[in-house]
């Protein structure tokens, strides 16, 4: 039987691991520590660049806890995400601050906004990522790395 060496988390491997995502003062965005560990290959776009690189270096049985700045996540808030829209493009009557709405990016992909204000005429929407701004503390539990299959 073949025994698999281990290696630390870099370019090329496959990650299997928990992870939980917070804020400064302790609520939770998301974690799995309560489910199955996920993995992802490096670079294939399911974490962002700046989690991904805390990463590097770590073993299996490796668990640390990063504070991680807006500009590593997901950015400062970006006054040109937030847009004035005619108040008859929102058909429901009932309109509150908070409520996320789905729009169709120039693409056609689906693009949510929230609702910052609005009033008989106008409705201000905030397309900005809800953490945008936002430090971040990622907790992680490195269970597997294996170099990742090449398809």
């Amino acid at each position: 039987m073949a025994t698999v060496s281990a290696v630390p988390v870099s370019e090329g491997t496959r990650v299997t691991l928990n992870f939980a995502l917070t804020l400064e003062d302790g609520s939770e965005v998301d974690s799995n520590f309560d489910r199955d560990p996920v993995d992802f290959v490096v670079g294939d776009g399911s974490l962002l660049p700046g989690f991904e690189r805390l990463l590097f270096g770590m073993m299996p049985g490796s668990r640390e806890r990063f504070t991680v700045s807006p500009e590593d996540a997901f950015g400062q808030p970006n006054e040109n995400n937030v847009q004035v829209l005619p108040r008859s493009q929102f058909e429901t009557e009932e309109l509150e601050e908070g409520m996320v709405f789905s729009f169709a990016d120039a693409s056609g992909a689906e693009l949510p906004g929230v609702v910052a204000a609005f009033d008989d005429e106008a409705v201000t929407v905030d397309f900005n990522h809800p953490l945008a701004g936002r430090t971040l503390l990622f907790e992680v539990l490195i269970h597997r790395v294996e170099p990742a299959e090449l398809h």
